[in-house]
């Protein structure tokens, strides 16, 4: 027997416009200790990675991701991604992750990084569950103090569904330290 989702109505996936700053700004004040401000999701409104998720015209969640050229294959980077509290736990995260995460593959990227805050375990449970792996630590990245970790995903592995190459965890041991 299969449960329903907590919401079965159906959720739209598209690229955020000037019209829905506001809603993304709101979304991220509610998310974040040290949100961005609203000129930086300005910038960002061209990019085919800016995307939002909304369910009977009412946005939920977003996500930003770019990519930077590289020799050989570009970069993805996962900027932002978040989900409206009152919206998580019905996989509109990992929706809109997955979607960026195709747009990435057909646009060519390579390999894509993020930085999560290490006591995001949330978050950092869905990352892993998609591939992705830590890299490294970087002590004090966020103005708190706290460390981030940088994890990256092959994507090509990711689309083909191969597994991973080399272990990627051996560069932070079990308490998030480098090594």
């Amino acid at each position: 027997m299969t449960t329903a989702p907590a919401d079965s109505r159906p959720l739209s996936i598209r690229q955020v416009e000037r019209a829905d700053l506001l809603d993304v700004f709101r979304i991220e004040k509610q998310c974040f200790s040290q949100p961005w401000p609203y000129a930086a999701f300005e910038q960002f409104l061209d990019e085919s990675g800016f995307l939002l998720a909304e369910r009977d015209g009412v946005v939920l969640g977003y996500t930003v991701a770019d990519v930077v050229p590289n020799y050989g294959r570009d970069i993805g980077h996962i900027k932002d991604l978040a989900v409206h509290p009152e919206s998580r736990g019905q996989g509109i995260g990992r929706t809109l992750l997955n979607r960026a995460l195709t747009d990435l593959f057909v646009d060519d990227v390579g390999l894509v990084k993020l930085e999560v805050r290490e006591s995001n375990d949330p978050a950092l449970a869905l990352y892993r569950d998609e591939g992705f792996e830590p890299m490294r630590r970087v002590p004090r990245y966020y103005q708190d103090g706290e460390a981030a970790l940088v994890m990256v995903l092959d994507l090509d592995e990711w689309a083909t569904g191969t597994p991973a190459g080399p272990d990627l965890d051996v560069a932070v041991d079990a308490d998030g330290n480098d090594r």
